[in-house]
C-alpha cells in the first residue's frame, strides 16, 4: 500500500505533544507527509517524544503559513468536521471518506485536514474542501483528540485500499481524461468568478450574503477537471471582454 499522494494537514494545533501522537499514528498506517498550518509550537521535545519512533514523518513535517498554500497542489481536499455549519455541505463518514480519495488516480495529491483541538477548523477553512468528514462518536460525550482523528481517518484509508486492492477499476469504467482541478487553480477560478459577478452587478460586495458561498459548493460538489476549470474561466474572460466593450 502507497500512499505518497495523501497528506495529513493540521491546522494551528495548540499543543506540540497532538503533533506528535499523529506523527506516530500516521506512521503505523504507512502515512508520511504531515503538513502543519502555523503550528502554536513546533519544532518540539514534547512532539519528539510523543512521536515515539516516527521522529522521520516530524523531521519531514512541512510548515506553512496557511491552509490554501498547505493544499493549493490538491485535487482533492477533505476538512474533518465536528459540528454542522448553517450553509449544507456535502457531508460524509471516514469510509465514505476514503472511498473518495482512493477512486482518484494515486498521481492526483489528496490532503485530509484536521483543524484546532478546541474550535476545529473555521467556516473559511471548511469552505475550501470539497467535503467534510464526520467521526461518528457518543453524543454524550463527543469530544475526540486531534491525533485520535487522525489514526482514525488514516485507518480508514488502510483498510478501503486492502478491500479495493482486488477490484481497482476506474469510477467511470476508464481513466479520467483529463487531469482535476487543484485547489490552487479552483481558488483563482472562484477569485475571478466573484470579479465578474461584481462587474455586472450581479453580487452586491457589500451584502453578498452566501452567493459565492453556494457556488464553491455547486463547483466543489461536480469536483471538475483542468480543462471544464479552464472552460469556466474562459466563459468569464469573455463576460469580462463584452463588458469592457459595452
Amino acid at each position: 500500500m502507497q500512499f505518497d499522494h495523501i497528506k495529513i494537514v493540521m491546522v494551528n494545533t495548540s499543543h506540540a505533544g497532538n503533533i506528535g501522537s499523529a506523527a506516530r499514528a500516521m506512521k503505523t498506517m504507512g502515512f508520511k507527509h504531515l503538513v502543519l498550518v502555523e503550528p502554536k509550537e513546533f519544532p518540539s521535545q514534547e512532539a519528539t517524544t510523543l512521536a515515539a519512533g516516527a521522529g522521520d514523518v516530524l523531521e519531514n513535517a512541512q510548515v506553512v503559513n496557511t491552509l490554501q498554500e498547505a493544499v493549493a497542489d490538491c485535487a482533492l481536499v477533505v476538512g474533518a468536521s465536528a459540528r454542522s455549519r448553517s450553509l449544507p455541505w456535502p457531508l460524509v463518514n471516514p469510509r465514505e471518506m476514503a472511498h473518495q480519495v482512493l477512486a482518484l488516480p494515486s498521481s492526483e495529491k489528496t490532503a485530509v485536514v484536521v483543524g484546532r483541538e478546541r474550535s476545529g477548523l473555521t467556516n473559511e477553512e471548511l469552505a475550501i474542501c470539497q467535503c467534510h468528514v464526520h467521526i461518528p462518536s457518543n453524543p454524550e460525550y463527543s469530544s475526540l483528540n486531534v491525533a485520535s482523528a487522525v489514526q482514525v481517518l488514516c485507518y480508514e484509508l488502510v483498510m478501503s485500499s486492502v478491500s479495493l486492492e482486488a477490484r481497482d477499476k476506474p469510477a467511470f469504467g476508464v481513466e479520467w481524461d483529463q487531469k482535476p482541478a487543484n485547489s490552487g487553480q479552483l481558488e483563482s477560478l472562484f477569485d475571478h468568478w466573484q470579479k465578474t459577478l461584481v462587474d455586472i452587478d450581479f453580487l452586491d460586495p457589500n451584502n453578498p450574503r452566501t452567493l459565492m458561498s453556494k457556488i464553491r459548493r455547486l463547483v466543489l460538489r461536480a469536483q471538475p477537471d483542468e480543462v471544464e476549470a479552464n472552460i469556466l474561466r474562459g466563459m468569464l474572460s469573455q463576460v469580462d471582454k463584452t463588458i469592457r466593450k459595452s
